[in-house]
């Protein structure tokens, strides 16, 4: 064997047994992401744009009253969580191909009973419309050849195509936008006449913005807001109905509730579970 060629193989000698330790130190580091991927995850699919559910705060953080629940009922089941913002006319392809394994995000149950398995309702909800002050707007009916706007594909549209298909055929126009924040950027801006929303996020906009905006006395709809899972996946939702009780028993769903009273959340009035 030449000179050379002894250090030829001598360096591959050295090359294999490094790869040699590094895949130990693969094995070895393997094992603790095995076992903590074998923890039950929660992946919760919300609208980012959707106070007081979720939105993005001063912080730049996702927070929300629905992620803060989603947290404890994770702390109390020893799940992982895992929020991921998504487009809201998007959620169901997402849930069907397992990107998400639920909708917790002011999720009306009413008239999506034969899409989802729900936990059982958590908060009561109205569906009502947003004018602004002095608009001369004070009942549904001054709505007519006016443009209302509403988010695609939530509560507030199913109502106005379903149930109030009568009112909302007496609109100039019903225009579907992305999301609240747009809607009501496009209210203040005169754009749009009105607003179609959920009640707390209309107290959301009348708390942030009091001198603009007024909401009609008279409702949609009165509703219900459930977490939404894949149909069928019924041992979910048991667990997610439970937990929820048992944080509604020992005061934790209280104190979430009350942190965002000035969104206009109300444990007393909209809380269910009690």
């Amino acid at each position: 064997m030449t000179t050379t060629f002894k250090r030829v193989f001598a360096m591959l000698a050295c090359c294999f047994a490094l790869l040699g330790l590094a895949a130990c130190a693969q094995s070895n580091n393997a094992a603790p992401e095995a076992q903590a991927s074998d923890k039950p995850k929660l992946i919760v699919g919300y609208d980012n744009s959707y106070p007081p559910y979720g939105f993005i705060g001063d912080d730049g953080q996702a927070t929300g009253l629905d992620l803060d629940l989603a947290q404890a009922v994770c702390d109390k089941l020893g799940w992982e969580l895992e929020c991921d913002a998504i487009d809201w006319d998007a959620k169901d392809a997402l849930m069907n191909q397992g990107s998400i394994n639920c909708i917790w995000n002011g999720f009306t149950m009413e008239g999506r009973e034969d899409k989802y398995t729900f936990s059982e309702p958590y908060m009561l909800n109205e569906q009502v419309v947003v004018v602004k002050k002095d608009s001369g707007i004070n009942s549904l009916s001054d709505l007519a050849g006016k443009t209302v706007a509403t988010q695609v594909d939530s509560a507030a549209l199913e109502v106005l195509e379903g149930d109030q298909a009568d009112l909302a055929a007496t609109f100039g126009s019903l225009d579907q936008l992305s999301d609240y924040n747009n809607a009501f950027a496009q209210l203040e801006s005169g754009l749009v006449d009105a607003v179609a929303c959920d009640l707390s996020i209309a107290a959301y906009q009348l708390s942030a913005n009091p001198d603009a905006f007024a909401q009609l006395a008279d409702p949609l709809s009165t509703e219900h807001y459930a977490v939404g899972f894949k149909l069928g996946d019924t041992d979910r939702a048991e667990k997610v109905t439970q937990a929820l009780r048992d944080l509604t028993a020992d005061g934790t769903a209280k104190e979430i509730c009350d942190k965002y009273a000035d969104y206009g959340v109300d444990y007393e009035g909209n809380w269910t579970l009690k």
